[in-house]
C-alpha cells in the first residue's frame, strides 16, 4: 500500500515560482516511478511531468519544458515539482501518483495509476 501526500501549493502571481512536494509512504517508494498530472475546473486530468525510480529519467508534458522540474528525494520518500514561470493557465488542482505497472507508452493516462494523493490548489494570477 502506498500513500500520498502533496504540498507545496499555493497564489502566485504570474513569473513567480512554486515548488510542490509529495510525500510518500510504503517500502517501495525507491524503486517506483512517480508522477505528477494537473486538473483545471471543468478540464481532464492531464500529465505534467514523471521521474524513474532513481530520478535519473524524466518526461514533461510540452506546455512545461523548460519552466518545471521534477525531482525526487528517495532518502526522504519525497517526490518534487519546482514550478518556474508561472502562467494563469498552470492555475489547477496538481496530483502526484505512482502504480507498480508504471510504463512510458502509458504514462499519460491517468487511469493507469492507482495511487494518488488528494491534490494541493496552484493558482497563478495574471
Amino acid at each position: 500500500q502506498v500513500q500520498l501526500e502533496e504540498s507545496g501549493g499555493g497564489l502566485v502571481q504570474a513569473g513567480g515560482s512554486l515548488r510542490l512536494s509529495c510525500a510518500a509512504s510504503g517500502r517501495t517508494f525507491s524503486t517506483a516511478a512517480m508522477v505528477w498530472f494537473r486538473q483545471a475546473p471543468g478540464k481532464e486530468r492531464d500529465f505534467v511531468a514523471a521521474i524513474s525510480a532513481s530520478g535519473s529519467i524524466t518526461y514533461y508534458t510540452d506546455s512545461v519544458k523548460g519552466r518545471f522540474t521534477i525531482s525526487r528525494d528517495n532518502a526522504k520518500n519525497t517526490v518534487y515539482l519546482q514550478m518556474n514561470s508561472l502562467k494563469p493557465e498552470d492555475t489547477a488542482v496538481y496530483y502526484c501518483a505512482t502504480d507498480p505497472t508504471f510504463s512510458t507508452a502509458t504514462m499519460r493516462v491517468h487511469a493507469r495509476y492507482r495511487y494518488w494523493g488528494q491534490g494541493t490548489q496552484v493558482t497563478v494570477s495574471s
